[in-house]
């Protein structure tokens, strides 16, 4: 039996054995395609001259039976040879998705897919307690990490679960719940990545007015949600139906009844009296022939993803099978849908034949009818669609913690404790740091030390562990693994205060922004609904002198310390390590440096205790710098 690979180095491996075999597979495909490219031409060139040499020979019955027999063949080699070039449109699209899988790995940031221009100018959420600090959205960001999605709505999905502030218990165990199965379907995954890829380019290739705009990266399928609505809330056509259906069925009888003698022929007047009417409404069925068309193309873009979703077998996977099930309603499935709009299509096509179509409404209102059924399918996929774009929008958001989970075997789910504050973790690293430069270290806060102190040199490494704390708490509350040997934690509501700037736009001092955001911070501690507080505060008061910033922040400590939560505060200030003796609850821990052959030598431990050591003069003495 083939075990399971135990590190990422391993996935590695693994996934650059199956990039070599798409590449040998692409060059294969590529020979067999040229070969059908040549064999169509042959035969091209050969029926032409054949047939005129036949027509000349034996007369135009044989060359015209000869050019049957040609096109039939060319049109045979024509289909293979569009199944062999759809075979390779897969197979690059495949072999994408394994490159990135490995640049996801190595944290290659130039190699992951870019974000569509919507995505990548969309801004942060003003006041959000944790977006930027935390680098949750952004450029390399930890959303672009994870993201998988094809579809907008599937990457803001998994956006708002990384910035869901309220986290609640029994979500996150489901989803963690699915996140493990899923992360055992690597070929679920990839083929439901690849069908949503698939269907991604055919929209950015035939754009339609339902809204399928050219997208780079990811497009919106919820334009044509709004498309097909704002169609359903048009008037109903049923009275006009029902008044041309009146005079369509009177004007049969009359004409049936004056062929036999029974009336006299007054159906003229009837007939006229019904084109007229049709010609008054014609206008509410005006477009309704080019709707359906662009009705049903959009549709069929969406046709691979939801067949598929239809078609897959889900009796060892019961969450799937969930999240699936408006997909396997007979009567409401998708692939139900398309062939009605397929008949509808049919039947409204009989316009295209002009004759046929005067002949059919100078007896029965056809096209009234079937533009009346066109509404009622609107009406129905209406609603019907958002409840298909939402499962699909939550398998690609769980795809990508699946993959994320599978990408990182070495990590793990975290142990979600209802109760009393507390976070433990064990070997926790960032996940947005590459291996070969990460540290993991040992950290515990709780209801006995809830304010941890953290103190050291520049560069030592603080700010980089808030990060760390805060993204793995992001990750467990969105479900997915984390960056630990073990994290058992509580819920908490995360606020951070790491990356503040000054504006020039708002008038704001880097010290007035610093002041308005830790007032957010404790007015959010203060609030007592919801879970406890988990604050993430890096060097305090840095934007005023050092007699003010010392007040300032012994008093905020304090301040914090009253109140329901826990948390760590990085500062540069080793007068503030005493507030470790005076406020119950405070704890100091440090990180440190050595100096080896005059350079500067970081370990990134942390270490509990005061900080022993600066570094700053050192700095600027190696630097060049005058110090007296």
């Amino acid at each position: 039996m083939q075990t399971e690979p135990l590190n990422s180095a391993s996935r590695v491996q693994g996934l650059e054995n199956m990039i070599a075999r798409l590449n040998r597979r692409a060059e294969q495909l590529v020979r067999v395609s040229n070969k059908y490219w040549f064999t169509r031409r042959i035969i091209f060139f050969c029926g032409v001259v054949l047939s005129l040499f036949f027509c000349q020979l034996s007369g135009g019955t044989a060359g015209w039976v000869l050019v049957g027999l040609f096109l039939i063949a060319f049109g045979v080699v024509a289909a293979y040879h569009k199944r062999v070039r759809d075979s390779i449109t897969a197979n690059a699209l495949m072999l994408n998705i394994k490159q990135i899988l490995v640049a996801r790995i190595q944290l290659d940031w130039n190699s992951l897919s870019h974000p569509s221009p919507s995505q990548a100018l969309r801004p942060p959420e003003v006041g959000h307690p944790f977006e930027t600090d935390l680098d949750i959205t952004g450029p390399r960001s930890l959303h672009r990490l994870l993201d998988c999605a094809v579809t907008r709505g599937g990457s803001d999905r998994l956006r708002a679960w990384l910035l869901n502030t309220t986290p609640e218990p029994l979500i996150i165990e489901k989803r963690q719940s699915l996140v493990q199965e899923l992360s055992g379907h690597s070929l679920f995954r990839d083929k439901l990545q690849l069908v949503s890829a698939v269907a991604s380019q055919e929209a950015r290739l035939r754009p339609s007015r339902a809204g399928q705009g050219n997208q780079l990266a990811q497009w919106d399928s919820n334009k044509l949600v709004d498309w097909i609505k704002l169609g359903a809330r048009k008037d109903s056509l049923l009275s006009t139906l029902a008044l041309l259906g009146t005079l369509a069925g009177l004007n049969i009888t009359l004409i049936i009844l004056a062929v036999f003698n029974v009336v006299p022929h007054v159906w003229p007047v009837v007939f006229i009296v019904y084109l007229a009417t049709m010609n008054a409404k014609q206008s509410r069925i005006a477009t309704a022939w080019e709707e359906l068309q662009d009705l049903e193309k959009t549709l069929r873009r969406f046709r691979a993803v939801f067949q598929y979703l239809e078609s897959r077998g889900y009796k060892n996977s019961p969450g799937l099978a969930e999240i699936c099930l408006p997909f396997l309603d007979p009567a409401k499935r998708p692939s139900a849908e398309l062939k009605r709009l397929e008949r509808l299509a049919a039947a409204l096509g009989l316009r295209t034949n002009a004759i046929l179509w005067f002949v059919v409404h100078a007896f029965v209102p056809w096209d009234f009818y079937f533009t009346h059924r066109l509404n009622l399918i609107k009406e129905e996929l209406a609603e019907l669609l958002p409840t298909w774009l939402d499962a699909w929008y939550e398998l690609e958001a769980l795809n990508s913690l699946a993959n994320f989970a599978y990408l990182n075997p070495t990590y793990v789910f975290p142990e979600i404790n209802s109760g009393p504050a507390m976070f433990d973790a064990r070997a926790l690293g960032h996940p947005l740091l590459r291996a070969e430069s990460k540290v993991c270290n040992d950290f515990k806060v709780d209801e006995t030390a809830e304010i941890a102190i953290l103190t050291g040199s520049n560069m030592a490494g603080k700010s980089t562990f808030l990060r760390t704390l805060g993204v793995n708490l992001c990750l467990a509350y969105a479900g997915a693994p984390v960056n630990a040997e073990r994290l058992q934690v509580s819920l908490f509501r995360v606020f951070t205060c790491i990356k503040v700037s000054d504006s020039v736009q708002d008038g704001l001092s880097y010290f007035y922004a610093e002041v308005k955001r830790l007032k957010a911070l404790l007015f959010a501690a203060e609030q007592e609904d919801g879970p406890t507080l988990m604050f993430l505060i890096d060097e305090i008061f840095r934007g005023t002198n050092s007699r003010e910033r010392l007040i300032g922040a012994r008093s905020y400590i304090r301040a914090l310390s009253w109140l329901p939560a826990v948390g760590l505060v990085a500062t540069h200030d080793l007068e503030l390590v005493k507030l470790g003796d005076e406020i119950a609850g405070a704890t100091n821990f440090h990180f440190r440096e050595e100096v080896r052959d005059g350079k500067m030598v970081f370990d990134y431990q942390l270490r509990p205790g005061p900080c022993p050591t600066t570094n700053a003069l050192h700095i600027m003495r190696l630097e060049g710098l005058p110090v007296d």
